[in-house]
């Protein structure tokens, strides 16, 4: 090659580490009683980490899966096509359980080592993850059928993946998806026009158009329709139990700014087969268990793809040299990486302790129960809403090298924003957080007690908790107000436990920057006296091998 093309001053790949060896992670799985996961967490974080896995996310997404209607003969099909490696990617999520393995494993922690795993193999690809996501959520909304729930949860709990369209009963294994919206509805369910009618056999026949239906090559879905007692939920299997194909018509595949690898489809329900799940009239109580439990993946979603921006913005500024230096030597890209680094930190921290309240709560714990209600609703609504910010900057750090594809970084931006949007915008969870409070007033006295663990540890944080209170005392326009409570909320929730459990020069710099006004409004903008290099150790993945 001419002299012109030396390859100097260049990145190595990312690869090669282990994607689980994330200080906030492991000390969160420990202190939440799920150490007895670690093993097998950091298996799947050396395969997280290694180029094979980073070339099925790569090659999942640039070949994005295709609707086939009819085969060759003209016969209605409905099948979705995907690339070999998205196989792969789900054979590995549910190979390590990361679909349901909570519900079959009788023991402390188990939603805490799964929700560690989530963050980590979500680093690889994150558009696999939602009907991973969304199996594990199934299962609490079958359980309140229990006929229903006995024959499919032990299929549904299955860690063989199993794809292909067959009778449900002939299958290793099973995934789920979720269809509730409508055109004219979207996060207003009550809004849905599609019928239910009894068909005598003790299923119901459905009728209607899904504007969205999340993962439609599953095996089984939930969904919503207007029964004769009111809206209801209702399982569709694609397959029926006699071996013939239900009557969903897949109609487009949705053209998606990001989570391009995953299918979600428009349907349509001509006279289709389903048997009713809980109570007619009692859809939205019934499918609001899958909708509680998939708000805590998308926390889990967030808090992956921080810590993906961040390693790989620190990667790159260990290894790229401008203007005489490093860049991860140079003051202001510092205080960035740092900034990036709390934000991912805080985000771990509180999707951990949700996933933890989640198994106690399975548990019988009823105080937690409480907390999670409130605690989810908030951290659902920040930690989704500062990802696609947190994206950006990442992406900035590798300049245009982080611009292009190749690089991954566009990839993580687009994804970036669909937590804040499914189950839930962001009006949605910030008035979600608010209604919480108006029906469960204990949940308000559940938070004070949650974050009162940390009192006196930090003056920002424990003026914020005092703000907080004269807030949350004075009703007047809640509902206008409804993002800044959220958010308040939520910062308080961090940096609560960030002062219980993470080092000082992480907690002190988050409460300084996100609580006491030391912070402009972009990232990078800690203020002085931050122990940044001690913030940075921990967002390093260099030696962190397998």
């Amino acid at each position: 090659m001419p002299r012109t093309h030396e390859v100097t001053n260049q990145v190595p790949p990312h690869h090669g580490y282990d994607a689980a060896a994330d200080p906030a992670l492991l000390e969160a799985v420990d202190r939440e009683g799920a150490d007895w996961a670690l093993p097998e967490i950091h298996r799947l974080g050396v395969l997280a980490g290694s180029e094979q896995a980073a070339e099925w996310g790569r090659l999942a997404n640039e070949n994005p899966p295709v609707l086939r209607t009819h085969d060759r003969y003209g016969h209605r099909i409905d099948e979705v096509e995907f690339h070999p490696h998205w196989h792969e990617l789900m054979r590995t999520a549910v190979a390590h359980g990361l679909h349901a393995a909570p519900w079959t494993e009788d023991r402390p922690g188990a939603h805490v080592a799964r929700a560690a795993k989530f963050i980590v193999w979500s680093q690889v690809e994150a558009g696999h993850t939602c009907p991973v996501s969304m199996t594990y959520a199934a299962v609490p909304a079958l359980r309140t059928t229990p006929a229903l729930a006995s024959w499919l949860e032990p299929l549904l709990g299955s860690r063989t993946y199993d794809f292909g369209l067959r009778r449900p009963d002939t299958k290793a294994g099973l995934i789920a998806g979720m269809s509730m919206t409508e055109k004219q509805g979207g996060s207003d369910v009550r809004a849905n026009t599609t019928t239910a009618v009894p068909a005598g056999d003790g299923m119901y026949r459905l009728t209607g158009h899904k504007w969205f239906t999340s993962a439609p090559m599953s095996d089984v879905f939930l969904t919503l329709a207007q029964a004769p007692g009111g809206l209801s939920c209702f399982l569709l299997p694609r397959v029926l139990p006699d071996g013939s194909r239900n009557r969903i018509a897949l109609q487009r595949l949705k053209d998606k700014l990001g989570n391009r690898s995953n299918a979600s489809a428009e349907i349509e329900y001509e006279d289709a087969s389903g048997w009713l799940v809980g109570e007619e009239g009692r859809g939205v109580a019934t499918i609001i268990e899958m909708v509680n439990t998939t708000q805590l993946d998308c926390v889990l979603g967030g808090a992956s793809g921080m810590r993906l921006g961040t390693i790989r913005a620190v990667h790159h500024a260990t290894h790229r040299r401008a203007f005489g230096r490093a860049l991860v030597d140079q003051p202001l890209m510092r205080n960035v990486l740092a900034d990036l680094a709390l934000e991912s930190e805080a985000a771990t921290a509180a999707a951990l302790r949700l996933a933890g309240a989640t198994d106690r709560v399975a548990g019988g714990d009823s105080d937690e129960a409480v907390l999670r209600r409130i605690a989810l609703a908030v951290t659902k609504y920040w930690v989704c809403k500062r990802a696609p910010g947190h994206a950006a900057e990442a992406l900035e750090c590798l300049g245009g090298n982080g611009y292009i594809e190749d690089s991954g970084m566009p990839r993580l931006y687009r994804e970036a924003p669909l937590s804040s949007i499914w189950e839930g915008s962001g009006n949605v969870a910030a008035l979600d957080s608010l209604r919480a409070m108006s029906r469960q007033p204990e949940t308000v006295e559940a938070f004070f007690a949650e974050v009162g663990l940390a009192a006196g540890a930090d003056r920002h944080l424990d003026a914020a908790v005092a703000g907080l209170h004269k807030q949350l005392a004075d009703p007047a326009e809640a509902e206008y107000r409804a993002r800044q409570l959220a958010e308040t909320m939520a910062l308080v929730f961090q940096a609560a436990l960030l002062q219980r459990h993470a080092p000082g020069a992480v907690a002190d710099a988050f409460c300084a920057s996100r609580l006491g006004g030391e912070h402009g409004g972009a990232y990078g903008t800690l203020p002085t006296g931050v122990d940044v290099e001690a913030v940075l150790e921990r967002a390093r993945t260099e030696g962190a091998g397998g």
